[in-house]
C-alpha cells in the first residue's frame, strides 16, 4: 500500500481531490436543499454516503473497495432506495386527494373563508405607498362614511369632505386602471376588523369575510367556525362526527391497509385476480408458442438438405430486427375490425369479423398473436444454436436401433435442447410477465372488466394494470395501492429468478 502511495503522480493526487471536491460539493448543496424542505433523515444517509465515498477515495487501505463503489453506490441509487421508497409509499394512503403533507392542507383549509349573514360591502380605493409598494384602502360603508384600512394597522374612520384627496401621508391615490394594474395583489390583502376580515373581492367590492377553518395543534383539531363543526384527523382526511370530511385529505401512513385492500375489497379483489390470472396465462403461454414455433422454423432450417437455408435464415429473423413497438402498431392496424388486411382475409375466406379489440377473448388472441410473431425468431436462434451443438453420433445410434424421428425428438432433442435454453425460457417468462409495451400498445389494456371500480381492463397484466392505478387512467391516482402490486410483482419476479437460478445450478451438475 505504501509502495501504490509512493507512485503517485502529484496530477493524480490533484485530480482525485478535484474530483472528490465536486462530489462533496455536490452532496452539500443537496444536503441543504434537503434539510430546507424538512428531509432530515435524507439528509443524513446522504453526509454518511460523501463521508464514506471520501474514506474509501482517501485510504489505501480500502483501495480494492474503490472499484465496487460506483457499482454499489448505483444499486442504492437505481435499485434499494427505489425499493425503499415503494414499500415506504405502499404503506401510505397516497393519492389523489390525499397528495399534500397535512401542514399543507391546514393552511389551505385555513385559507378559506365565507361571509357572515351580517357582512358588510365596501366600496374602495386604493392608495399606494411608491416607496415601500405598500398598500392602504380607503373604504366607504352603504351609510356613506370613510375609513382608511391596512394590514398593520386594521380599520380607522377618515374624515372626508367633498372627494377623496389624492395623497394619505406617504401613500398616492391609485386610479381605476392602475387599480386593475394591483388588483392581484390588492386581494391578497386580509385586513382585520373585529372578528372579520376585510378583503377585496372585486374592482368596485371589498366584503367583510370570516375565517372558515381555525386549527387548533393541542387538540389536532379544525373548527368550522361558521357551524361549530369540529373535524379530526381520521387516515389522512379531515372529518366530523357525522362523517362529513374535508377535501383534500393528507398522506400519511395507513399500514397494510392497502395489501388488506386487495385481500378484501370485492371491488378491487375481483379485477386483480383476474387480472393476475391473466399474467400467469399471458407470460405462459407467449414462452409455449414462441418456443414451439421457433423449435419447429429451427428444426426446419437446421436440415442440411433444405434448400436456400441462408435465405430463409434471414428472412426468418426480420420479426426480431424490427423494433416491438413499431411491429405492434403494425399489427394494429392489419387487426382493425373494419380496414384490417387479417379481417378482410378472414371475412372473404370464412365469413368471419373478429372484434380483436372490444371482446375480451378475441382481444387476448390478438396480443398472443402479436407477442407469437415478436417473440419466435428469439427462439429460433436459441434453438439453432442448441441443435447444432448435440452430438451427430446419438441420431446415427437412434436410427441403428430403430427410432423413429417423433421418438428421437422425445427422448434426445427436446431432453438436451433443454439444458440449454430452459433458464433463457424462465428469463422469458419473466421478461413476458412485466411486458408493458405490447399490452400498452395494443389496446391499453382494454376492454374494460365490466363492474370494476379500478381502471382494470380484460387484457392488463400486473405491470399496466399497476401502472393505470398509479397514474389515473380516468378513475383518479391510487400511489399507496399501486405500490402495493407493485411489491407483489416484485415478490413473483424475484422467485421466478430465484427458481431460474436453482435450475440452472441444476442443469449445469446433470450436464
Amino acid at each position: 500500500m505504501a509502495e501504490r502511495t509512493n507512485n503517485l503522480t502529484l496530477k493524480d493526487i490533484a485530480l482525485r481531490m478535484l474530483g472528490l471536491g465536486v462530489i462533496d460539493a455536490v452532496a452539500l448543496w443537496f444536503t441543504y436543499v434537503l434539510l430546507r424542505d424538512g428531509l432530515a433523515v435524507v439528509a443524513i444517509v446522504l453526509v454518511v454516503v460523501t463521508i464514506l465515498i471520501n474514506w474509501v477515495f482517501l485510504s489505501d487501505k480500502l483501495y480494492p473497495v474503490r472499484w465496487l463503489t460506483p457499482g454499489l453506490l448505483l444499486m442504492l441509487l437505481m435499485v434499494v432506495y427505489p425499493l425503499i421508497f415503494t414499500i415506504y409509499v405502499s404503506l401510505t394512503n397516497y393519492s389523489d386527494g390525499h397528495i399534500l403533507t397535512k401542514e399543507q392542507v391546514i393552511a389551505q383549509l385555513q385559507g378559506r373563508y365565507y361571509q357572515p349573514k351580517d357582512a358588510t360591502s365596501y366600496k374602495w380605493t386604493a392608495y399606494r405607498n411608491p416607496s415601500s409598494g405598500k398598500f392602504i384602502v380607503v373604504l366607504q360603508d352603504p351609510q356613506g362614511k370613510y375609513y382608511t384600512a391596512s394590514e398593520e394597522e386594521g380599520v380607522k374612520p377618515l374624515n372626508v369632505s367633498g372627494e377623496l384627496p389624492d395623497k394619505i401621508g406617504d401613500y398616492e391615490k391609485v386610479d381605476r386602471i392602475q387599480s386593475l394594474k394591483y388588483l392581484g395583489d390588492l386581494e391578497k390583502l386580509n385586513i382585520k376588523s373585529g372578528d372579520n376580515l376585510i378583503r377585496v373581492s372585486s374592482l368596485d367590492t371589498a366584503k367583510e369575510s370570516r375565517r372558515q377553518y381555525t386549527f387548533d395543534p393541542s387538540t389536532d383539531k379544525l373548527t368550522d367556525t361558521e357551524t361549530n363543526t369540529v373535524y379530526t384527523p381520521v387516515r389522512g382526511t379531515f372529518t366530523a362526527p357525522n362523517g362529513k370530511t374535508l377535501d383534500p385529505g393528507f398522506a400519511t401512513l395507513v399500514g397494510l391497509d392497502n395489501f388488506l385492500r386487495i385481500i378484501n375489497d370485492n371491488n378491487i379483489k375481483a379485477p386483480f385476480f383476474a387480472v393476475f390470472v391473466w399474467t400467469f396465462v399471458f407470460a405462459a403461454l407467449s414462452v409455449l408458442l414462441t418456443f414451439a414455433l421457433g423449435l419447429a422454423v429451427a428444426l426446419l432450417l437446421n436440415d442440411k438438405d433444405l434448400p436456400f437455408r441462408g435465405l430463409f435464415r434471414s428472412i426468418a429473423i426480420i420479426p426480431y430486427a424490427i423494433p416491438a413497438f413499431i411491429s405492434a402498431l403494425i399489427w394494429v392496424g392489419l387487426l382493425n375490425p373494419l380496414y384490417g388486411q387479417v379481417n378482410g382475409m378472414l371475412r372473404s375466406l370464412f365469413g368471419i369479423s373478429p372484434d380483436w379489440f372490444s371482446d375480451g377473448t378475441w382481444a387476448k388472441a390478438g396480443i398472443l398473436l402479436i407477442n407469437t410473431w415478436l417473440g419466435f425468431p428469439y427462439m429460433m436462434l436459441l434453438c439453432l444454436g442448441a441443435l447444432q451443438a448435440i452430438p451427430t453420433d446419438m441420431y446415427e445410434a437412434a436410427n441403428i436401433d430403430g427410432a423413429p424421428a417423433w421418438v428421437q425428438f422425445r427422448s434426445l432433442t427436446l431432453p438436451l435442447l433443454l439444458v440449454s435454453v430452459a433458464p433463457l425460457l424462465i428469463g422469458s417468462f419473466a421478461f413476458n410477465f412485466n411486458n408493458f409495451t405490447l399490452i400498452d400498445i395494443y389496446a391499453q389494456g382494454g376492454p374494460p372488466i365490466a363492474g370494476a371500480s379500478t381502471p382494470a381492463g380484460q387484457t392488463d397484466i400486473l405491470i399496466s394494470y399497476t401502472y393505470r392505478l398509479a397514474f389515473g387512467g380516468g378513475q383518479g391516482a391510487d400511489y399507496g395501492l399501486a405500490s402495493a402490486i407493485a411489491l407483489f410483482i416484485f415478490t413473483m419476479v424475484a422467485l421466478i429468478t430465484s427458481f431460474n437460478f436453482r435450475y440452472t445450478r441444476q442443469l449445469e451438475e446433470v450436464t
